[in-house]
């Protein structure tokens, strides 16, 4: 749609901030959907790709849970003295509903180890959204169905927004944080069957507590994005629930969403294909534990690593190696010396060192003794890293030079893990069982899966996700 349109009401009347209507119906077109959307109109595959969303954000969360990050959350949460019935993932806490969607909603972020769709927008969309919908759950006997069909309704809603506002990643907006608060108002809002005009209220209370930032990559404050669009869309929801108002144009609107978030604008985004093209299909699962830009880079390291000659000491045999990337990559992880393991996420270079000394880029390869090592600071000396504008975000492109002279070409198509290079069931099922092996608890993995797996059978959802809870005297908060 032109910027012009958006800029007139609809009898074509100059719009003034607080004046006329534009009369364009979006906003009100995609509350329409997320109060009506039922399991029995989604597709089969697009019912599958939420429930792999379920099984990859409760490994994620139950290896986040024991991040440092998340001791000191729940202190913070405990001085304010919180309280309630609501379980942590992976700890044993209860705090009231809200509470426990910020901190499970940060659990399943602070690793950076979450899904993460590409197409037009970098979201990841499942903490905010499962660790609201699980709050909101808990205790309520939701089944599968219901809670599936919400996470999609949130899901649909939170990607059109972001592709109806494209500048708005460019311009430093963090959209976990941001977006991610509508899909979480969306999702609950669809649970709780709110109708199209209290949808309307949730979506437009949830767009006004949207925030997040950029600047914030590499800290605490990040995955807190997602906590607090959790614990923010939950609210929305529940006060629109109770009758409290919110514009009607809250995302074309004059002073709207994609007008404030964005300097382009793209307003025909918000409902194209709505509820007939699916955008959770094209959703991506990390295999890496960092920014997903990463990825093609750690794709060509591993790939290198199997054509290196052997030896005990790898940067010894590299003469040289230069990586060219989108430019975007360079963009968002241009940490060239990172202190800490959140910080070494967001480092191309470390992330290139590390990967090409272990062959892995998981975990331990982003924690915070990684950055130190001294094999990986003299591998990340030979690196030479070029933008090349004609390499997609899932591209990269590696020369090695051996120092015997030798030239190895590595070129990444498709990263793995995005949707023209998908992790299988195998994979994601193998995924969640080494992040709950990382947080060192015992569990029947195993069962966790057969029942995530077959979410939408459940008569009550609850047990699938906090059946994995262990008893609050178990384990003390370090």
């Amino acid at each position: 749609m032109p910027k012009e349109t958006l800029q007139t009401d609809h009898t074509g009347q100059q719009v003034h901030y607080g004046a006329a209507a534009l009369g364009l119906g979006l906003s009100q077109t995609v509350a329409n959907f997320v109060s009506q959307l039922r399991f029995e109109t989604i597709p089969d595959q697009v019912i599958h790709q939420a429930k792999r969303a379920c099984v990859d954000f409760l490994g994620c969360a139950w290896a986040g849970s024991q991040h440092a990050t998340i001791d000191k959350l729940v202190r913070g949460l405990r001085s304010l003295e919180e309280a309630g019935q609501v379980p942590l993932l992976g700890r044993p806490e209860r705090f009231s509903r809200m509470s426990a969607a910020l901190a499970n909603g940060q659990s399943g972020h602070v690793l950076d180890f979450d899904d993460t769709h590409m197409g037009g927008v970098i979201l990841h969309a499942s903490s905010p959204m499962l660790a609201a919908l699980l709050s909101l759950a808990f205790g309520r006997a939701i089944d599968g169905e219901t809670f599936l069909t919400a996470f999609v309704a949130g899901f649909e809603t939170a990607i059109r927004l972001g592709q109806a506002a494209p500048d708005h990643h460019a311009g430093g907006w963090h959209l976990t944080g941001t977006l991610g608060t509508v899909a979480a108002a969306a999702a609950c809002a669809n649970m709780l069957k709110l109708d199209a005009s209290q949808c309307l209220a949730a979506l437009g209370l949830a767009a006004s507590q949207s925030a997040g930032m950029q600047q914030n990559r590499g800290t605490s404050a990040k995955s807190l994005h997602a906590g607090k669009a959790a614990s923010n869309g939950l609210l929305a929801a529940i006060l629109a629930q109770q009758g409290c108002s919110a514009s009607a144009e809250i995302f074309e609107g004059r002073k709207g969403f994609i007008r404030i978030y964005s300097q382009s604008q793209d307003a025909q985004k918000l409902t194209e294909g709505l509820g007939e093209r699916w955008e959770l299909l094209t959703n991506g699962y990390k295999p890496y534990a960092c920014g997903v830009v990463l990825h093609p880079t750690i794709d060509a390291m591993i790939a290198l690593v199997h054509r290196l000659p052997q030896a005990d000491d790898r940067s010894a045999v590299i003469g040289s190696l230069e990586l060219m990337v989108c430019p975007d990559a360079i963009r968002i992880t241009g940490v060239e010396s990172p202190g800490t393991g959140l910080m070494s996420k967001f480092s191309i270079r470390h992330a290139a060192a590390v990967s090409l000394i272990d062959g892995a880029g998981g975990l331990v390869q982003f924690s915070d003794g990684a950055p130190g090592r001294a094999e990986v600071q003299r591998m990340a000396g030979k690196i030479e890293i070029r933008a090349e504008d004609k390499l997609k975000k899932d591209q990269a492109f590696a020369r090695c030079t051996l120092s015997d002279g030798q030239q190895l070409d590595v070129q990444i198509e498709h990263a793995t893990g995005t949707h023209n290079n998908p992790l299988s069931d195998a994979q994601l099922a193998e995924k969640f069982k080494g992040n709950v092996a990382w947080a060192g608890d015992q569990l029947d993995v195993q069962t966790t899966l057969g029942a995530l797996w077959n979410l939408d059978n459940a008569q009550d959802i609850a047990p699938s996700f906090f059946g994995l809870v262990r008893a609050p005297d178990q384990r003390p908060i370090r």
